[in-house]
């Protein structure tokens, strides 16, 4: 399939799908069946963190195929944009800052301080310290949000209101979770499910917010999005209190911003389209 800026959207968002999918169920799947027990063959469970990239390999090629050199550039621009209102730089840390405030209460009730050695200890990995707000950053953080976010939503925003172009790529990036359940073990139960499906749903609302707040920057949605899950996902985090209270107020924050700034734009500023 040869894309023109001329070929039919549908063309080009199926082919996006397409690709992220495949790319990081390619990963997934395999991990999911011998989780289950239905392979044998040795497979580093490590692979995992590689099938992030799917969301980003996606959409470079697919821009590549309909934009060129040219729309590639216009990408990366909006992955660099680092030119942005201080407010958006602290919106975009602001998980970290979450997470600190959350150790000072859990230290004024219980007189004693979290240990923050445990944001270093993720699934199957050795304990990598500081080291683990890299991975993040350049996994879920990048790797999702340069396809999700980066592609996606302004190509959804363009004929949609904001909370419609976020309820089309909530439902499809819920999907792209699905066989990490199987080994992650993400969803339990119907109540888990649920859960996981309300949070994803206000994560979508908050970066959509973020993004068209600072007017298209990439890299203030991948620094929220991979600071998040430094802060959620560690291994003692995900199924403790500090999951469970960031996540909160994060559905909190959704409400809240769906309330305040309106389905049209989801923001002060109009949303981002190309």
């Amino acid at each position: 399939m040869v894309l023109t800026p001329e070929s039919p959207r549908k063309h080009k968002l199926f082919l996006y799908f397409i690709l992220a999918y495949a790319v990081s169920w390619a990963i997934e799947i395999p991990l999911a069946l011998k989780a289950q027990g239905l392979v044998r063959t040795e497979i580093p469970f490590a692979i995992h963190y590689l099938a992030a990239f799917g969301p980003f390999l996606a959409g470079v090629i697919v821009t590549g195929m309909e934009g060129g050199i040219q729309g590639l550039k216009e990408l990366l621009g909006r992955v660099l944009k680092w030119r942005v209102g201080p407010v958006w730089w602290l919106v975009a840390i602001s998980p970290v800052l979450l997470f600190l405030l959350l150790a000072v209460a859990i230290r004024l009730l219980q007189g004693s301080w979290l240990d923050f050695g445990i944001l270093g200890r993720i699934d199957f990995l050795p304990d990598l310290g500081i080291g683990a707000i890299f991975l993040w950053l350049i996994t879920y953080g990048f790797g999702e949000e340069i396809g999700w976010r980066g592609y996606l939503l302004p190509r959804l925003q363009r004929d949609r209101s904001a909370w419609s172009a976020t309820l089309i790529l909530w439902l499809f990036w819920a999907i792209w979770h699905v066989p990490s359940f199987f080994y992650l073990h993400t969803v339990s139960s119907a109540g888990s499910l649920i859960g996981f499906l309300l949070g994803v749903l206000a994560g979508a609302i908050v970066l959509t917010w973020l993004y068209n707040s600072s007017r298209g920057s990439v890299l203030m949605v991948a620094l929220w999005h991979g600071l998040f899950d430094y802060t959620t996902a560690c291994v003692e985090c995900k199924s403790g209190l500090i999951a469970a209270t960031l996540s909160t107020l994060v559905m909190v924050w959704a409400v809240v911003v769906v309330v305040v700034f309106k389905p049209t734009n989801l923001s002060r500023e109009r949303k981002h389209v190309l």
